[in-house]
């Protein structure tokens, strides 16, 4: 991929954000693992909680200043919960909404598959759930992003080790197209060998999809990859930038990315040369092309980010960040044009597994932050902007 140079400015220009108010979060004690995303005037979180023997995957809406009351969307003893594989839900712009989830497939303690259903009512009733893989295999699917392809349908990309057994074989990259009805279309091998366990990324530009992920060379190098919908199917995959992180493992620390426009914004942890950083890069052609990464960390960052437009020239970032002995959520502002805004330190965190990813939505102009606080009890906590 194509990296263009990019001239930054000498001031700062982006404004101070203003202080994070800390919001009530409408999940229960012992919930984890939230996810943000924005629906048109409503704001909506998923989450996982405990329900006795079983595990319960819920959802809430925010509008007009209040959560309404958490509704189920599936209710099992046999999902799988992992702290960097979590469920998630999304709107397509008709009000449809899909949910996926992770389900045991088998005996292998990472045997488990993707199961997708929608709700035509706000969340009041769910379909039946689909797999949107059909290999049938007692293997890992995971790692799901979400998103709104057409007026009505969801394109979602996901981790595919269908073709691992044991230590052998490789991790994939896949995609398909689901509507309500649950019919699937554009089935698509993106990658035939990428890293194992670390999320994927994908956003909808004015001319489709755009996909970020983390790679895995044959020499081990694990840096981060884009692949795009273009004039009816997948570009090869293209790596954004050669950082050069050659590791032998999965650091579970993926790519995010959103999308205005042609305007693509990527967020991504590295610690190549063994130095941790965290880059961004934008581009102006639907991710085409992308313009030097922007380092945005103090120094001591552990990954784990997220990112989002705030309008046309502007994105936000968020990441963990080394703080004595644990960490703290960060956020910066970033210019298009490379102004940097001053770090914000919005909340104390841990670098514990079980804090999981903070995610980040914008709606109604406000910036919602929503993560797993680990002790003294586990829950969810929720600031806006």
């Amino acid at each position: 991929m194509r990296i263009l140079p990019l001239v930054l400015s000498a001031s700062i220009a982006v404004a101070r954000l203003a202080t994070a108010a800390e919001m009530e979060s409408p999940s229960p004690a012992g919930a984890a693992y939230p996810h943000l995303v924005s629906a048109g005037d409503r704001l909506l979180m998923s989450w996982t909680e405990p329900s006795g023997e079983k595990q319960a995957m819920r959802f809430a809406e925010y509008r007009a200043g209040a959560w309404n009351t958490p509704r189920t969307i599936v209710e099992r003893a046999d999902l799988f919960v992992n702290w960097a594989d979590f469920p998630s839900i999304a709107s397509t712009s008709d009000g449809t909404l899909f949910a996926h989830w992770l389900q045991k497939n088998g005996a292998g303690k990472y045997a488990y598959d993707v199961h997708v259903a929608s709700s035509r009512d706000r969340g009041a009733t769910w379909s039946a759930s689909k797999v949107i893989h059909r290999d049938g295999k007692a293997a890992e699917h995971g790692f799901v992003s979400l998103v709104p392809v057409s007026r009505n349908a969801i394109g979602a990309v996901w981790l595919d080790g269908r073709q691992m057994t044991g230590e052998e074989g490789e991790m994939t990259l896949r995609y398909a197209r689901m509507t309500p009805a649950g019919a699937m279309a554009n089935e698509s091998l993106l990658d035939a060998r990428v890293c194992e366990c670390c999320t994927t990324a994908m956003a909808m530009t004015s001319d489709g999809p755009v996909i970020a992920y983390r790679d895995r060379s044959p020499e081990e190098v694990r840096d981060i990859s884009i692949v795009r919908w273009r004039n009816g199917s997948w570009t090869k995959p293209a790596v954004l930038h050669s950082d050069g992180w050659k590791i032998n493992g999965c650091p579970v620390n993926g790519p995010q990315i959103d999308a205005r426009g042609k305007r693509v914004v990527v967020a991504w942890f590295t610690a190549a040369n063994d130095e941790e950083r965290v880059n961004v890069a934008f581009s102006s052609d639907s991710g085409a092309k992308f313009f030097a990464p922007i380092r945005v960390d103090a120094g001591k960052p552990s990954g784990r980010v997220d990112v989002l437009w705030l309008d046309e020239k502007t994105a936000a970032v968020t990441w963990l960040e080394g703080m004595g002995d644990g960490a703290h959520i960060a956020l910066r502002r970033i210019g298009i044009d490379g102004t940097l805004g001053p770090i914000v330190k919005i909340a104390g965190s841990s670098s514990a597994r079980s804090s999981g990813f903070p995610r980040m939505a914008m709606n109604g102009g406000e910036i919602f932050i929503a993560w797993t606080e680990v002790a003294p009890v586990k829950k969810i906590r929720v600031v806006k902007f």
